[in-house]
C-alpha cells in the first residue's frame, strides 16, 4: 500500500470520526474489526481478530466490547474459554460500515489518493489497513515524513491528519521530547524530523509498504455484468 493511500484514507476517516456523536466515535481500529467482519463474511473468534491486528487480549476484549454494546457485533461465549468468543457481524454493523466507507470517501478531496474510489473499496482498504496500529503521534511522524523533509508548522498537520489541535500538539510535544522532531526557532519556521525520527518514520513507513488490499478477480466485473 502506498503511504499516500494511507494516509488519505486515515485522514478522511478522523474528520468522519469527529462528525459523528461522541457515544457512536468508533476509532480507527473498531471500524477495522467490522470491516474484517464484513470482509469475511462469516463469524471470526477474537483472538483471530486480536492476532490480525496484532492486539494484546485485552485490548481487544474492550474493543469487542463497545462494538457490541453499540449492537455492532453479536458474539457467542463458545464454551468457558473466552479465547474461543466468536464475534459477528449484525445487520446494524453493516449498515455502520456502509455509512462510515461512505462518509470517508466523501471526504477525500479531489486530487487526493484514492479520491475516486468506492465505498466498497474503501472497507477493503481499511480491513488490511487495520493490520498495521498507529497512534496519534506514529501519523504526526507519517505525515512529516510524506513532506520530504520540509519543515512543517503545527496547523498544516492538523490540515493533513484530519485530527484536532489538542491532539496534534501533545503528540508533537511528546516526540519533541522523544528527539524525534525538533522545533524551529520560531513557530512560523516549523518543525521538522530528526534523524531518529526519520528512521523511526521510515520503519512505520516500510510496514505500511508491506499492507496488501485485497483486489477484484480478474473478470469477475463482466462476470456481473453478464449475469444481470
Amino acid at each position: 500500500m502506498d503511504l499516500r493511500e494511507y494516509m488519505s484514507v486515515r485522514r478522511a476517516y478522523n474528520l468522519v470520526r469527529q462528525s459523528q456523536p461522541a457515544r457512536d466515535r468508533l476509532t480507527f481500529e473498531e471500524f477495522a474489526v467490522l470491516c474484517r467482519l464484513q470482509v469475511a463474511g462469516e463469524p471470526m473468534k477474537t483472538s483471530t481478530i486480536a492476532e490480525y491486528q496484532g492486539a494484546l487480549r485485552p485490548t481487544m476484549t474492550h474493543r469487542a466490547n463497545n462494538l457490541a454494546e453499540l449492537g455492532l457485533i453479536s458474539r457467542d461465549e463458545g464454551g468457558k474459554d473466552r479465547r474461543n468468543v466468536v464475534c459477528a457481524i449484525t445487520p446494524e454493523g453493516i449498515r455502520y460500515v456502509e455509512m462510515l466507507s461512505e462518509l470517508t470517501c466523501n471526504e477525500i478531496q479531489p486530487g487526493q489518493p484514492l479520491s475516486r474510489t468506492l465505498p466498497e473499496r474503501i472497507v477493503k482498504y481499511v480491513d488490511a489497513m487495520g493490520s498495521t496500529f498507529a497512534k496519534a503521534g506514529d501519523l504526526v511522524l507519517l505525515a512529516m515524513y510524506a513532506e520530504d523533509a520540509q519543515p512543517v508548522t503545527v496547523t498544516r498537520l492538523v490540515d493533513a491528519l484530519g485530527l484536532l489541535q489538542p491532539t496534534v500538539s501533545m503528540s508533537v510535544s511528546s516526540l519533541v521530547a522523544e528527539g524525534l522532531i525538533e522545533r524551529g526557532p520560531s513557530r512560523a519556521s516549523g518543525l521538522v524530523l530528526t534523524p531518529s525520527g526519520t528512521g523511526r518514520a521510515a520503519e512505520l513507513a516500510a510496514r505500511i509498504a508491506e499492507i496488501v488490499v485485497r483486489r477484484r478477480p480478474r473478470g469477475q466485473k463482466l462476470d456481473d455484468q453478464a449475469e444481470g
